[in-house]
């Protein structure tokens, strides 16, 4: 169960209520008029059964109740009611396959900001991944795997093209550019760094990787991962099973792809620095792809739930 708040202005408050009331999926609705002051407005309080609530979200917004009042939602770590239960078993679907649209869309949208914060998480895992590439360390390419924090705006620009959202997919995208290239310029820059101290040579990298040489060695499967690791990745946003995230992140070769190329770039290896420029575009893009399927497979089942809900009345 999920706890809403909501300040509803005066001409909206009985439409909040009757919209609620109206929903099998609510309970334990309250009113305290004229408890809010900014803004304005009576606070109404209620319980909902998650797979539900995205709906419910959906018909407040459309009343205009963001406008002049607001909209939050918590998670309810405990409930004990037996009204709880009734309205969870009356709504179709599972709490743990719900995807609450409005959620994952403010959590993949903060993850488009470009900050010194994103660019810093970015270049740093780059550069790990490329010391991983150049020495043939599988252990040192997770790490940079799961440092970088790429996955967030590509799971943005998912979200953002099934909900056609275009300025999350224009931040998603500039958020990526930038992000990939200041690294990969970064990581040149660290590489030239390295090697003048001796500590790096054009050797290390044109030597036998036989750990690590499929970053930069693209095939169908490198297709087939990211597509996969789309799917597992959105699922871990959208539901309430998120402990598979840390998977995806370890499971594509984005991050140690961008590494690769840097090295390779700041060594003139031409074919290393192409062989990873394509890893990293076919990763990225059957990442989204992944996720974008997964998204209208979701939207389609929650479609269908809706309607099962309207012909059970």
């Amino acid at each position: 169960m999920q706890h809403l708040r909501i300040i509803a202005p005066a001409d909206l408050v009985d439409r909040v209520l009757a919209t609620l009331e109206d929903s099998a999926a609510t309970t334990n609705i309250v009113r305290i008029p004229k408890a809010a002051t900014r803004p304005p407005g009576d606070l109404v309080l209620c319980d909902v059964a998650r797979e539900g609530l995205s709906i419910l979200l959906d018909r407040l917004q459309l009343l205009g109740v963001q406008h002049e009042g607001s909209i939050s939602v918590d998670d309810i770590g405990v409930e004990i009611s037996d009204s709880a239960k009734r309205a969870s078993r009356a709504t179709p679907g599972h709490a743990a396959d719900a995807v609450v649209w409005q959620e994952i869309e403010q959590r993949t949208h903060e993850e488009t900001s470009l900050s010194p914060t994103f660019l810093t998480f970015m270049s740093v895992a780059t550069m790990i991944g490329a010391i991983g590439v150049v020495f043939d360390e599988p252990i040192l390419i997770v790490g940079a795997m799961v440092v970088g924090p790429d996955f967030g705006p590509l799971a943005a620009l998912s979200v953002g093209l099934v909900r056609w959202r275009r300025r999350m997919i224009a931040q998603s995208v500039l958020a990526l550019a930038v992000g990939f290239g200041a690294a990969i310029v970064i990581t040149i820059l660290f590489t030239w760094l390295l090697t003048a101290l001796h500590l790096m040579s054009p050797a290390d990298l044109l030597h036998s990787r036989p750990l690590t040489d499929f970053i930069w060695r693209p095939n169908v499967l490198s297709w087939v991962v990211g597509f996969l690791a789309g799917i597992a990745g959105l699922l871990s946003l959208s539901t309430a099973k998120s402990g598979a995230l840390v998977g995806v992140l370890i499971s594509v070769t984005t991050v140690p792809a961008a590494a690769n190329a840097a090295v390779a770039l700041a060594y003139g290896v031409t074919e290393q620095s192409v062989g990873a420029l394509i890893q990293l575009v076919i990763n990225l893009a059957a990442i989204t792809l992944g996720g974008v399927v997964t998204l209208l497979v979701q939207r389609l089942n929650q479609v269908r739930r809706a309607a099962q809900t309207v012909t059970s009345r």
